[in-house]
C-alpha cells in the first residue's frame, strides 16, 4: 500500500496528527493507498511557503522565465504520461481510452494555453490633457493576486486542477491545492514533476483532507490566502463563498449543473444520438457539463428514445484497461448510494424506465465496485426530482416538445445554468435559441468541444466568474492603473 503525502515547500511531508484515510479504487473497492490528512499546522505551513515564494526567486522571474518553467512542466507531464494515466485510473476507475485521450493530454495542454495567453496579453493605455495644459499618460499593469487556494473535484482530477494551476502560475501567483479526498494521486504526483523541472519551492503545494474541520476549511478560511477557486457542487461553493467573505477575498466558482439537450426534428439524427449518448453517459455521467435533461421535438421523439436506449445498452461496464469497456464505475460507494437513491425516486414518482435503473451484474472480482446502469426515463412532470436536481450519474429524462417557446421555457426553468446542446440544421434557429438559454456555454450540433481561449463558467447557481484565455486573468491578477504626468 502506497503512502500519499502532502507536498509542502518542495518536499513530501506527513502530518503532526498521524491521521490518515484510505484511497479506494472504485472499480473493485480495494484500498490502494493511505492518504496523510493535512491538519491546521500543515495548511499553515503550505500557505506560509506559498507566501514566501512570492518574495523569492519565483516573484522575481520575468514572464518569459516563468513560461519556460511551465513549458518544461507540460513536457514533464507528457514524459510521465503512463504514470499519470495509471494514477488517474486507479483513483477514478474510468476507462483508459477516456483518460488517455482527455484527462492527461488536457492536463498538460492547460499549461501550454496559458503560456501563450500571458505572453500575448495587453493592457490599455490612454493619453489626456491636464488642466494646466500638460500631458498625462495612464496605463494598466497586471500583478499576481498572491496565494491562490485551488480546491479540486474528483471527476476530472488532473484536468480540472491544472485548468486552475496553469493560469495561476502563468500570472505569477503561488498555489495551495486541496484535491478531492477521493482522488489525491495526480495532484501529489505533479509535485515530482515540479521538482524535476526546477520549480522554486513553495510555488506549488498540496494538502490532503476533507472539507469541514479539515484541510478544505482550514485553507479557505486562511487569512493569507488571497483568492479561492473551486469546482464542485453548489452546496460546497456556498460554504467557500461564506469563508471568502472573511477578508473580502475573490472567488471563482464552477458549480453544479442540470444541463439540457434540445433536439429538433430537422437534426442530423445519427450525430444527435451519438453526441447525446456521450453527453449523458461519458465518464459515467460524472461530468459537470453532462446532460441529464433531453428535450426532443415530437415528430422524432419515439425514434430518438429507441435509438438512445440502444446506445445506452451498449455501454459495457468493466475493467479500465479492457478494450471492450465503455463505462466505468461511479467514484465511491457514497456517490453510488446517492445515484441509486435518485433511480428509486424516479420510479416512485411514476417514471417509465426505458432502460437501466439499477446495478449491473458484474464478475465476482468487480462486485464490490461502485457500478450503476446507464438509465433513461420518460413520462415525468417537469417538477420531478430527477428533472430539477443534479444527479451526476449516467442517466437522463427525455421529454417531447412542440414549439421553440415551450422548450425554451422548460430548459430555463431550473436554478442551474451551466451548459446546453442544441441539435438542428437550421443555424439561424440554433443561434436564436443559444442566445436565450440561460447558460454559460451553448453548443450547437456538438458537446464538450472546447477552445481553451474562450470563456468558461456558469450562470445562476452554476457559478461565478469566467475562466479560459484572457478571461482567467480577471481572477488571477490584480489590474493596477499607473498615471504619469509629463
Amino acid at each position: 500500500m502506497k503512502d500519499i503525502l502532502n507536498f509542502i515547500n518542495g518536499k513530501y511531508v506527513s502530518n503532526t496528527s498521524g491521521k490518515t484515510f484510505p484511497d479506494i479504487n472504485p472499480v473493485n473497492g480495494e484500498v490502494i493507498g493511505r492518504v496523510h490528512e493535512a491538519g491546521k499546522p500543515e495548511v499553515d505551513a503550505a500557505v506560509a511557503a506559498a507566501k514566501a515564494a512570492l518574495k523569492g526567486d519565483w516573484g522575481r522571474m520575468s514572464v518569459v522565465e516563468r513560461c519556460k518553467l511551465l513549458d518544461a512542466l507540460a513536457l514533464g507531464i507528457n514524459q510521465r504520461f503512463d504514470d499519470f494515466l495509471q494514477a488517474e485510473i486507479l483513483d477514478t476507475g474510468k476507462p483508459s481510452h477516456l483518460a488517455s485521450h482527455v484527462d492527461i493530454p488536457r492536463g498538460a495542454a492547460n499549461f501550454q494555453v496559458f503560456i501563450d495567453t500571458i505572453k500575448s496579453v495587453s493592457t490599455e493605455s490612454f493619453t489626456m490633457r491636464t488642466h494646466d495644459g500638460k500631458t498625462a499618460l495612464s496605463y494598466g499593469v497586471r500583478t499576481p493576486r498572491g496565494v491562490i487556494a485551488v480546491v479540486c473535484p474528483w471527476n476530472l482530477p488532473l484536468l480540472l486542477m491544472t485548468w486552475k494551476v496553469g493560469p495561476a502560475l502563468a500570472c505569477g501567483n503561488t498555489v495551495v491545492v486541496k484535491p478531492s479526498e477521493e482522488t489525491p494521486a495526480t495532484a501529489t504526483l505533479l509535485g515530482e514533476v515540479m521538482n524535476a523541472v526546477g520549480m522554486p519551492a513553495g510555488v506549488y503545494n498540496v494538502v490532503h483532507g476533507f472539507g469541514p474541520d479539515s484541510a478544505g476549511e482550514f485553507l479557505t478560511r486562511h487569512p493569507d490566502v488571497n483568492g479561492i477557486t473551486f469546482t464542485g457542487e453548489t452546496r460546497t461553493g456556498t460554504a467557500i463563498m461564506q469563508a471568502a467573505a472573511e477578508g473580502i477575498r475573490p472567488v471563482s466558482l464552477e458549480l453544479g449543473g442540470k444541463n439540457a439537450a434540445v433536439v429538433f426534428a430537422d437534426c442530423d439524427f445519427e450525430t444527435a444520438v451519438d453526441t447525446v449518448t456521450r453527453s449523458c453517459f461519458e465518464n459515467a455521467g460524472q461530468v459537470c457539463l453532462g446532460t441529464e435533461r433531453v428535450y426532443v421535438e415530437r415528430p422524432i421523439f419515439d425514434k430518438f428514445v429507441a435509438a438512445l436506449k440502444h446506445k445506452a445498452e451498449t455501454m459495457t461496464p468493466g475493467r479500465p484497461f479492457d478494450a471492450a469497456t465503455k463505462i466505468g464505475p461511479l467514484i465511491s460507494k457514497e456517490h453510488q448510494a446517492k445515484v441509486l437513491g435518485y433511480y428509486k425516486k424516479a420510479a416512485e414518482e411514476g417514471a417509465t424506465v426505458v432502460t437501466g435503473g439499477g446495478v449491473p451484474d458484474m464478475p465476482a472480482d468487480l462486485k464490490d465496485g461502485c457500478w450503476v446502469q446507464p438509465t433513461i426515463w420518460t413520462g415525468l412532470p417537469e417538477t420531478a426530482s430527477v428533472i430539477t436536481e443534479e444527479i451526476f450519474g449516467p442517466c437522463c429524462h427525455i421529454a417531447p416538445f412542440d414549439s421553440d417557446d415551450e422548450v425554451l421555457s422548460k430548459v430555463n426553468a431550473n436554478r442551474y445554468g451551466l451548459a446546453t446542446s442544441i441539435f438542428t440544421q437550421d443555424i439561424g434557429r440554433a443561434n436564436r435559441m443559444a442566445q436565450h438559454i440561460e447558460v454559460g456555454l451553448a453548443w450547437i450540433n456538438s458537446w464538450f468541444l472546447r477552445d481553451l481561449r474562450t470563456p468558461f463558467g456558469g450562470s445562476k447557481q452554476s457559478g461565478i466568474g469566467r475562466e479560459g484565455g484572457v478571461h482567467s486573468l480577471e481572477f488571477y491578477t490584480e489590474l493596477r492603473n499607473v498615471m504619469v504626468k509629463m
